[in-house]
């Protein structure tokens, strides 16, 4: 039945090609006469860590270059959402600073310190290991690259189920610059800057700086206070030397500082609270709005309560030469997170799961990389990995609606302090064999060994006294290791045409239970793995005007790592699931002439579990239950036209609609918490003044205002609770651009 599926979204995935292919047409034969020299670009990646042609790897991997970023409109690295197949990239739950990213089906959306992300983040080499912090501003991003699919050999840990690698722009020693001013509904206001130039023969630099504040698109009814706002500012610098002709250092420096709003949600359920008098009748105290939602909400936090969050990172990347064939790469980093987040759980006015997370992480990794290229055909990546990490939070939930006795509303306030610390090392090595002019084998295998310690300490403070008051404390510590291989080989059909079947493996590590609030909940999940197995191809037809990408794919994903709720307490993360999970891809650009252009994505996704054991219920087998963040269908289809007018000046157009199919955004698979399938429509154009140093551009997105959920919080043990968030309304800006 699988492979029927699977067999049935090839045919649709090709079929949907070819009609975009027969639809345009007459419009290719108009033009192709007036410019045969035009063709697209040979987009540049650097997937396997040396800078390789897109067309030339047999790995499933998109990329976006900064003209790609600015067409998609990109402010943040939640704007790729629809962009990739089979991905889903988020907003995090109640944080304006967490991405949830899913990638043909795996990922992680909770931002608990105890969970490791599924979807690696890298920037300029370095792995970001909490997925807090990771919604990049992306003002001066030369090009993100999304790796799909596990990729166990060359990168850091956890990236069982793809990578985003983001590259900043790098100085060289041309000096040019260019600002930015922007203007939008709900508030929105946005200055950037960048400047780059020589400061010496072998020294470049390189600043960037950024400013974006909104008023957000959630408003308290009756007050008039905005929820969902924004007041953000960043800064990122770049030094480059070139020492001598072998050796060459980069020190990069950013700064992020966030004061958001709250992040309100909507609840979904009626919420409740419980009587100890009587267990079996829970009281109703609110019940869900049955309207379309209309960006309004209520908090029980009425002290401008918000979230905040610095991020500091540094890094030196040395680069030495030993010959022609060998060359030696150190990657060193330090980031440092602080981040003190109010979140209100149930998204109303009452005081049912509301929280305070104070996380401060820091971080410490080095990489050592020794690449090898014998000029003939073989060449190779060896390298060791390391990484420390310490996470100490401090938290506090209020819940003084939840609990009564006879009547009376018992107050109730729960504090928790924990402390995690991470040692990671890693050795991975990966060789690439021209065997022939047409075969190509690629093999890679990696070590990877997680070491945790863990220690919470928890109290409960209630007018219930004895009944619900105490303290609870432990600590645990555990090491998990995997060896994650991957073969590949290719075929190259002809200079445009490649075929390749790929094996990989993929890990991420085991943990301990952060919501452990008593001796019985103390508890450790063993690691994730998937194995996935690929077939795909690389191709370009009409004298590299037509661009076409595709992969089939199958993985097996084991011991799955779910949050579930037993009681009003007691939250065990266990190793619930079994997943299969197949699917097909396609991704087409189109350059029908100098001018027009059209790019196109297909993503199909059949993820199943083999099985689901929940033990809160042993006798009911939840394999039925369809996995979280993982619509069936994504489609992406835009067009980009340029019209060059006398004496110089230009306009440019861009439309593209991206639909995601249904999905659900719990685990528990919830029916309030899905989200039907949808489309989202954005639009732009630029006007190009003679001056090639001006422009104005005028864009929007969700242009039809589509109400659509995109995560949810899901505490149904306490309250009730389950939660939505919602994507952005429709909004509109207008940009002045100034490039010297």
């Amino acid at each position: 039945m699988k492979k029927n599926k699977l067999i049935r979204a090839v045919q649709q995935a090709l079929f949907t090609s070819g009609f975009l292919i027969c639809s345009v047409q007459v419009a290719y034969a108009q033009e192709v006469s007036e410019d045969d020299s035009v063709a697209l670009d040979d987009v540049k990646v650097t997937a396997r860590k040396v800078q390789e042609s897109i067309q030339d790897i047999p790995v499933a991997v998109s990329s976006f270059s900064r003209e790609d970023l600015e067409d998609a409109q990109a402010e943040s690295l939640d704007s790729l959402k629809g962009a990739v197949p089979n991905m889903n990239l988020v907003q995090g739950r109640g944080s304006a600073s967490s991405a949830n990213i899913y990638i043909r089906g795996i990922g992680q959306p909770d931002a608990l310190q105890t969970f490791d992300p599924g979807v690696g983040v890298y920037v300029d080499g370095v792995y970001f290991s909490r997925i807090q912090g990771a919604l990049l501003n992306l003002h001066d991003v030369e090009r993100v690259e999304v790796l799909r699919g596990p990729q166990g050999t060359l990168y850091g840990k956890n990236t069982i189920g793809g990578a985003v690698n983001v590259i900043t722009r790098r100085p060289d020693g041309i000096t040019a610059g260019e600002a930015r001013l922007v203007v939008g509904d709900y508030g929105a206001l946005s200055a950037s800057a960048y400047v780059k130039g020589a400061l010496s023969d072998r020294t470049n630099a390189s600043i960037s700086a950024l400013y974006r504040l909104d008023n957000g698109f959630v408003t308290d009814a009756l007050t008039g206070q905005h929820y969902n706002d924004r007041d953000n500012s960043s800064l990122r610098f770049l030094l480059s030397s070139e020492l001598n002709d072998q050796f060459s250092i980069d020190f990069s420096l950013d700064y992020t500082d966030q004061e958001n709003g709250l992040t309100l949600g909507r609840a979904e359920a009626p919420l409740v609270a419980l009587d100890f008098a009587d267990l079996s009748a829970p009281i109703i105290l609110s019940l869900p709005s049955t309207e379309e939602y209309d960006f309004s909400g209520r908090t029980s936090f009425t002290n401008d309560e918000n979230q905040e969050l610095t991020h500091l990172g540094a890094s030196i990347t040395m680069n030495y030469s030993f010959n022609d064939q060998w060359e030696f790469k150190s990657i060193t980093a330090h980031r440092d997170l602080e981040s003190d987040s109010f979140i209100d759980i149930d998204a109303t006015e009452l005081e049912l799961g509301d929280v305070f997370v104070g996380v401060s992480q820091q971080q410490t990794s080095q990489e050592f990389q020794f690449l090898f290229n014998n000029n003939a055909g073989f060449n190779a990546v060896l390298g060791m990995f390391y990484m420390k990490e310490d996470v100490p939070s401090h938290q506090e939930a209020y819940a003084d609606d939840f609990l009564q006795f006879a009547g009376t509303p018992l107050d109730f306030l729960r504090t928790i302090d924990d402390d995690l610390q991470t040692t990671s090392y890693a050795i991975f090595g990966q060789g690439n064999w021209a065997l022939s002019d047409q075969w190509g084998l690629t093999a890679g295998i990696r070590y990877s060994n997680d070491k945790k310690e863990y220690s919470r300490t928890t109290s409960t403070f209630s007018t219930a006294g004895p009944f619900l008051e105490g303290t609870f404390a432990f600590s645990d510590s555990d090491s998990w290791g995997s060896v994650t291989p991957m073969i590949s080989v290719d075929y190259q059909i002809n200079d445009s045409n490649m075929l390749y079947a790929s094996a990989s493996k993929g890990f991420k590590s085991g943990g301990f239970n952060g919501r452990a609030n008593a001796a019985s909940d103390v508890s450790s999940f063993d690691p994730e793995t998937v194995w996935t197995y690929e077939i795909g191809g690389k191709s370009q037809f009409l004298d590299n005007r037509l661009r076409m990408n595709y992969a089939i794919f199958t993985s097996d994903y084991e011991d799955f790592q779910a949050r579930v709720a037993e009681d009003i307490s007691s939250f065990p993360v266990i190793n619930a699931a079994e997943l299969d999970i197949s699917g097909a891809e396609l991704e087409l650009v189109w350059l029908l002439s100098g001018s027009t252009s059209i790019y196109s994505s297909v993503g199909f996704l059949d993820a199943d579990y083999k099985k689901f054991f929940d033990f809160r219920q042993p006798d009911l087998d939840r394999s039925d239950d369809t996995p979280p963040f993982s619509p069936d269908w994504t489609f992406r289809l835009g067009l980009n036209h340029a019209v060059y007018l006398d004496g110089g000046a230009a306009i440019r157009l861009g439309v593209n609609g991206n639909y995601t199919g249904d999905m659900y955004l719990s685990v528990d698979n919830q029916e309030v918490l899905t989200q039907d399938d949808y489309w989202l429509f954005n639009a732009y154009a630029v006007y190009d003044f003679a001056n090639p140093a001006w422009s104005v551009t005028l864009g929007g997105k969700n242009l039809t205002d589509e109400v659509y959920k995109v995560d949810a919080q899901e505490f149904s043990s306490v309250g009730n609770i389950q939660t939505a968030y919602y994507g952005d309304p429709r909004t509109w800006y207008v940009a002045l651009n100034y490039r010297f």
